[in-house]
């Protein structure tokens, strides 16, 4: 293995052997993970959840449950990624395209346009409701209506610069519902928003990010 790199939430794992150079592009989807082990080194998951195992002289790291597993020539490690939006822990991080992708779909809600990869690359639902909370932005607000949107893009990578940097991170509102707001005191709210079918679990706080 020569390293992984990461395009948003998808990981890039380049493999040479001999002249051949490979990526592995995987992603974890909602419950993949991969952990590394010593040579001998009992697994910490059932060895059927594991749809990958990469090998080196000191180390073993096994994909479990990963969502996506496919090997390419290295010279084609960017076709799966190239719908991305820019990555907001990327090098090329662009918050001006990002931005204009945004404008690009003015009646979507805020949250499921934060959340489309295609817009920008990296967030998931964490993330998008602390943005949100921090700017006072309710999650169903349409693109089109939120104040300064500018503001929340650089608020979103701020935080998760923050979180990469860390490790850890103080969340105010996600995962806290029925939790006082730390802003005003109000219970936290969740709503599930989302494509019928995949909706997934939005927190905010009804006081501090009024209803659109």
């Amino acid at each position: 293995m020569v390293g992984t790199v990461t395009r948003g939430k998808h990981l890039l794992t380049r493999v040479d052997r001999d002249d051949e150079r490979w990526s592995v592009h995987t992603h974890l989807k909602m419950e993949g993970s991969w952990r590394v082990y010593a040579p001998g080194q009992t697994w910490g998951r059932p060895w059927h959840q594991a749809r990958i195992v990469l090998t080196t002289a000191e180390h073993s790291a096994v994909g479990f449950s990963l969502g996506v597993v496919e090997l390419l020539p290295r010279g084609r490690e960017d076709d799966p990624v190239a719908h991305l939006g820019p990555d907001l822990l990327g090098p090329d991080w662009d918050p001006v395209e990002a931005v204009r992708r945004l404008r690009e779909h003015p009646d979507d809600t805020i949250r499921d346009a934060l959340l489309d990869q295609r817009n920008l690359a990296g967030i998931g639902t964490m993330w998008a409701a602390e943005s949100c909370f921090a700017l006072r932005v309710h999650p169903r607000t349409r693109v089109a209506a939120v104040p300064d949107l500018p503001a929340l893009v650089t608020k979103a990578q701020e935080l998760m610069a923050a979180s990469a940097d860390t490790m850890r991170q103080r969340m105010w509102v996600y995962g806290r519902r029925r939790n006082p707001c730390p802003r005003c005191g109000t219970a936290v709210g969740v709503e599930q928003l989302g494509p019928p079918g995949r909706e997934r679990s939005s927190y905010f706080c009804p006081v501090c990010q009024p209803e659109p």
